[in-house]
């Protein structure tokens, strides 16, 4: 049971990653990191093919090769955070101890993406030169 809720967790961060790649405002690399996590806790093979992917494997090498991150891809994850956080603190709970939790969680959260290094945009290569 474990392992197919970790696999349909992989996939749908998947699909969340491939949507920031089409969609400014959503974080390509985190939610593929996160798919990266469900799948090599549940399946090697489709770790590896996520890994091994030519369009998205990149980023998720990058991140463990502590490379980093596209500086694009942690300003629009720490503000979907925000927004997500900011969301759920004012219409989801009137608990203050739970809008303090989710204070704490997102400038954790905030500071470990900030701490990331940035990957500076790769230079567009012109085979005609």
């Amino acid at each position: 049971m474990r392992k197919v809720l970790f696999i349909s967790f992989g996939f749908l961060f998947v699909a969340l990653g491939v949507f920031g790649i089409f969609l400014p405002i959503m974080p390509t690399t985190i939610f593929l990191i996160i798919a990266s996590y469900f799948f090599m806790k549940s399946s090697p093979e489709l770790y590896e093919k996520l890994l091994n992917n030519k369009y998205l494997g990149k980023y998720i090498k990058d991140y463990k090769e502590k490379k980093g991150m596209p500086k694009k891809a942690k300003i629009n994850a720490i503000l979907l955070l925000w927004i997500s956080i900011t969301i759920s603190g004012y219409f989801f709970t009137e608990n203050i101890y739970l809008r303090v939790l989710l204070l704490i969680i997102a400038i954790g959260v905030t500071s470990y993406i900030a701490s990331i290094k940035s990957l500076k945009p790769e230079p567009i290569k012109n085979k005609y030169i």
